[in-house]
């Protein structure tokens, strides 16, 4: 049996092979640790370097973004029209000075709805608006146009005034008509005189002591028939110098169709004639001259019944297009033809003896200045249909 002693001794070589081993693959360990941190130094100084390089990059971008606002910002401010930008809840998230010169400050903030209506005044021109007069600028006429929206219901409004660009159209229309006056005076003259001198005929016979009463009665007549026809040439003129819309409402078609049924109807049944009426405007109506737009109406149906036999009809129709509301009058008159019909709205001309040859030249003043437009359909023994064309009233 062995002692204590012997087993000491044995076990200090077993130890120590076992601390070689030990410490050898301590030694391994630490060479791989050493080359793993080797690898991780060589690593991170690579990607510091992707890194300067990346903020580097990203430093020149948002330097060259920086540039670009704010060549964006000085040519925003630069621009003469105004432009504003609305969020998803059309709300004024963006102005620049020009929009707030036309329109007043401050508009940040408000809703475009509010901007409407209280800054705004609507024409009869679709997208186009007067201003309210403020503190800093007096009434002004404004066009706006709006880009389709995006992803986030956001959109651009640009603002364009077209206070000058009216005045100086005005300006060209007044030299017009006064170009037109001054070509048209001698056949005025025509025009005036041949009743006048009529009239001037028929009261010096009143004067004749051998007249009868029921022939004086008939000279007093046929002068107040003349005297009348003279009233209406002059009434006629006025209207055609004037040409243009002076009192904007709010005229619902409907009822204006109804308003002309009721005063040219009675004057038709007098003639033998029929008046349809088709109403497809709905609830349509237009920001216009509702007295104006009448007397045009009126014009082209006094012409379709002079153009009329007993036991004609005349159409009277309104309806809807997508930018238009349409007003025609068609009549089963012998029609027009085709080399007359672009001379029916010259001032003067017409194929009646007993004619103006002004009715036509108003009812297209009146409706251009309405910016719509008169189209005439027609051929000889198919009758002839006037068409009217006038933009829709629409906010922006």
């Amino acid at each position: 049996m062995q002692s204590n002693k012997d087993l000491e001794i044995k076990s200090v070589p077993i130890d120590q092979v076992q601390l070689q081993l030990a410490f050898a693959a301590f030694n391994e360990a630490s060479e791989q640790l050493s080359g793993v941190y080797q690898e991780l130094q060589h690593k991170v100084t690579q990607l510091t370097g992707e890194l300067a390089i990346a903020n580097g990059e990203l430093h020149r971008q948002l330097i060259a973004k920086e540039n670009l606002s704010q060549q964006l910002s000085l040519l925003l401010n630069a621009l003469p029209g105004g432009v504003i930008a609305l969020n998803g809840h059309e709300c004024i998230e963006q102005v620049n000075p020009a929009a707030i010169a036309i329109l007043g400050g401050p508009l940040l903030g408000l809703t475009w709805h509010q901007v409407i209506q209280e800054r705004l005044l609507p024409t009869a021109i679709i997208n186009e608006w007067h201003t309210k007069p403020h503190e800093t600028a007096e009434q002004r006429r404004i066009r706006i146009e709006s880009n389709a929206t995006d992803s986030n219901g956001r959109r651009i409004l640009l603002i364009n005034d077209i206070t000058e660009a009216y005045a100086l159209q005005d300006k060209i229309r007044r030299n017009q008509r006064l170009t037109s006056m001054g070509e048209m005076a001698a056949n005025l003259a025509h025009q005036l005189r041949t009743p006048l001198s009529t009239a001037l005929l028929y009261a010096n016979h009143l004067g004749s002591d051998a007249l009868t009463p029921v022939e004086r009665q008939k000279f007093a007549t046929k002068a107040i028939e003349r005297m009348h026809y003279l009233e209406h040439l002059i009434n006629d003129m006025l209207r055609f110098v004037k040409g243009e819309i002076t009192q904007l409402e709010d005229v619902r078609i409907s009822h204006l169709l109804a308003e002309l049924q009721q005063v040219i109807e009675p004057q038709m049944i007098q003639h033998g004639l029929q008046l349809i009426v088709h109403d497809l405007s709905e609830t349509e109506s237009l920001m216009t001259d509702r007295q104006a737009l009448c007397g045009a109406m009126i014009n082209l149906l006094e012409n379709a019944m002079q153009a009329s036999f007993p036991g004609d009809q005349i159409i009277l129709k309104s309806g809807v297009e997508e930018e238009n509301i349409v007003l025609s009058v068609h009549d089963d008159g012998p029609g027009i033809d085709t080399a007359l019909q672009e001379r029916l709205f010259e001032p003067f001309f017409t194929t009646r003896s007993e004619g103006t040859g002004l009715g036509l030249a108003i009812v297209r003043g009146v409706i251009q200045s309405m910016g719509g437009s008169v189209q005439i359909n027609s051929s000889p023994d198919a009758g002839t249909e006037f068409v009217i064309r006038l933009p829709r009233s629409k906010g922006d």
